[in-house]
């Protein structure tokens, strides 16, 4: 009988076969003949599974997405059995920091693909679907932040979640930039949450510590 071939896992490991690529050489080098040869398939065998190299790429942005996406589940989910809301923020956005090895290259592989984008409508598309949606999640936590009287009501807004967004990102490039080291980018995020919870002005200690 012939042996069953698990096709999904095959595109995964095309994907980390070009990942590997793009973390050592840039996402411009990872031609479909590159990647099969990192895959250790024939380059037939991998147009098999992708067509074209911008299929391959979009599924790729995808799968490093939804890794991404399993840490910071796991992260909340090691959390106390009711987190608080700033607890599910600081868990989110630590995990979206480079923090080891597997979030390093989901970070730079992601920083490669959004050099890209910018100007590749069709990639670019894909790598900004998520973010309206991190951004309402966000927002929503503030918001219950807001109920139980742990934030000031007026910063439970749709514009603060977006700044943390953008402040994590910012401090991943700074690591991958090695501008900051991993803890320093964790003390500085931990900072930011203190201000918006207003720490400073209550004399209480960030969570985390």
């Amino acid at each position: 009988m012939p042996k069953k071939v698990d096709h999904e896992a095959r595109r995964r490991e095309i994907s980390e076969a070009l990942w590997r690529i793009t973390g050592s050489r840039g996402l411009d080098a990872a031609s479909l003949r590159d990647v099969a040869a990192e895959a250790g398939i024939s380059l037939g065998r991998l147009q098999h599974y992708f067509r074209t190299r911008d299929e391959m790429l979009i599924f790729a942005l995808r799968h490093i997405n939804q890794l991404a996406a399993d840490r910071i589940r796991a992260r909340i989910e090691a959390l106390a059995e009711e987190p608080t809301p700033r607890e599910v923020l600081r868990a989110c956005l630590t995990g979206m920091l480079p923090l080891d090895d597997n979030s390093r290259i989901g970070v730079l592989v992601g920083a490669a693909y959004y050099a890209r984008a910018v100007h590749d409508a069709t990639l670019r598309a894909e790598a900004r679907n998520g973010i309206p949606q991190l951004g309402a999640f966000f927002a929503d936590q503030l918001r219950r932040a807001a109920e139980r009287g742990e934030l000031p009501p007026e910063r439970a807004t749709e514009d603060q979640a977006m700044l943390l967004i953008s402040v994590a990102d910012g401090l991943a490039s700074y690591v991958l930039l090695e501008v900051h080291e991993p803890q320093a980018a964790v003390r500085l995020l931990d900072l930011h949450l203190a201000n918006l919870f207003g720490d400073a002005a209550e004399g209480r200690a960030p969570a985390g510590e």
